[in-house]
């Protein structure tokens, strides 16, 4: 195994190993900050991040306001303050080593407004902010103006090179690293282009030679390029290492610190990661923001595939085929199915799926009266917690806060599942996010009888780089 040198990231030399963000409190300022006290680069979540009250009791993020605009300004709120918390914490943990960085998803809710209050009321303790989902030309402006290092997370050369001529350019300063999130192997929402085909995934080594080539030619050959997603054992990827054709290389583990004491995701959810077996991690499309994401495969990622299973499209008027009529609703207004299609809707209100859910691609899906309600309850209690959201139909910068769209039932609420399943929730009932490696902790030996790591022991074991 080759030596595992440390490398200049952010002003700082660091070892180069980095702890992913994953999204709502399933990172926080205690992983981070054992990670960063470890000479590494810890990440926190600032996506929607946990604050505390004067006994340090996580303050539950509950919305009082009547409409979604009211409720939008409740999370912006809670997200500032958590992401300060959080920060504090790492900051002190990290005991002056290492680097402690804040992930942000740029789709998500106020981005802007809590990346600025966040780094406001936390100068000094964040040394550089990663980002991704969606194109985060402000982030900037965010960099020159809080002085901090930005890490874009990008899945493409080309995705690096528009970011740059658009926005990066201007801050190239303050550019500590990309972060290359390999759109198959990565867990948690993946940058798939339309051109990229979701069942073929394509080997990583060309994808990030290519960013690498990119980055040379605008004067970057130097600035780390962070290799996120099936980052497990560092001997598989010597060849990485020292390696001149790729420059300066740093890893990303994202699942690997969810199984340590200091991770902040429940009990349950831990051991269901150190069971799963090879093709328990699934990348679908359900999310509400329009991405892929990858999860695990568990009930109620099942369920929403057999929601989308019972779907049949409909005309509001008789054409073609769709000669068949069918009441949807309480007041049964006609529309109009293949004849084939009503066969098969009435298996499936035989089996109690009696509930007809307009789509806004023209189509019904089919639920029961309990989980239409839920679905319904769902989309009202809105809190726009994404810039827009296909399920709620919420549209942060339009001005009735429509994305014009009808709300789409095969979707769901990824606010409501990430926080509950964050903070006790049923691991089977909720949205479990995960890298495609996840099967490897039942595996690997050092997870032997269930044990459980420190990030320090964690840190420690992949520094031997087996």
């Amino acid at each position: 195994m080759k030596a595992i040198n440390t490398i200049r990231m952010g002003g700082a030399d660091v070892l180069p190993i980095v702890e992913g963000g994953k999204g709502v409190s399933a990172s926080n300022g205690a992983s981070a900050g054992n990670w960063a006290a470890e000479g590494g680069v810890g990440t926190f979540s600032a996506v929607n991040a946990d604050s505390y009250d004067a006994e340090g009791r996580i303050i539950p993020q509950e919305y009082h306001g009547k409409t979604r605009r009211e409720r939008h300004e409740e999370l912006v709120a809670y997200g500032i303050a958590g992401g300060i918390a959080q920060a504090r914490e790492a900051y002190e943990r990290s005991n002056g080593q290492g680097r402690v960085h804040a992930n942000i998803l740029w789709e998500m809710g106020g981005a802007e407004r809590v990346a600025r209050g966040m780094l406001e009321g936390a100068k000094g303790l964040i040394h550089g902010i990663t980002c991704g989902a969606g194109m985060p030309y402000r982030l900037a402006d965010i960099a020159r103006e809080y002085r901090v290092h930005i890490y874009p997370i990008v899945s493409s050369a080309r995705a690096f090179n528009a970011l740059w001529k658009r926005a990066y350019s201007k801050a190239s300063e303050w550019l500590g690293g990309v972060v290359y999130e390999d759109p198959w192997l990565a867990g948690g929402h993946n940058g798939l282009s339309n051109s990229e085909d979701p069942r073929r995934p394509e080997a990583p080594y060309a994808r990030v030679l290519k960013l690498r080539q990119q980055m040379r030619e605008l004067g970057l050959g130097n600035v780390p390029i962070i290799m996120a997603g099936g980052v497990w054992w560092l001997e598989e990827w010597q060849d990485w290492i020292d390696n001149p054709e790729l420059g300066p290389i740093a890893f990303q583990f994202g699942t690997r610190p969810l199984v340590t004491r200091e991770s902040p995701i429940p009990d349950a959810w831990k051991q269901k990661l150190l069971t799963l077996k090879s093709g328990d991690v699934s990348l679908q499309n359900f999310s509400p923001t329009g991405f892929y994401s990858s999860a695990v495969r568990n009930p109620f990622l099942r369920e929403l595939e057999d929601r989308s299973a019972r779907q049949v499209a409909y005309t509001g008027e008789p054409i073609g085929e769709h000669s068949a009529v069918y009441g949807v609703g309480p007041r049964k207004r006609p529309v109009y199915l293949v004849p084939g299609d009503l066969h098969r809707v009435k298996g499936w209100e035989a089996q109690g799926f009696t509930e007809a859910l307009r789509t806004p691609d023209d189509t019904l899906v089919f639920e029961t009266p309990e989980a239409s309600r839920q679905i319904l309850a769902d989309q009202v209690a809105c809190m726009g917690c994404l810039s827009q959201c296909r399920f709620s139909n919420w549209a942060q910068h339009t001005d009735d806060h429509s994305n014009g769209k009808k709300a789409d039932p095969r979707s769901f609420c990824i606010q409501k599942t990430l926080q509950d399943i964050g903070h006790g929730g049923d691991p089977d009932g909720n949205l479990m996010f995960a890298g495609h490696n996840a099967y490897r902790f039942a595996q690997d030996p050092f997870y032997s009888n269930g044990f459980i790591p420190t990030v320090k022991e964690l840190v420690g074991r992949i520094m031997t780089g087996r």
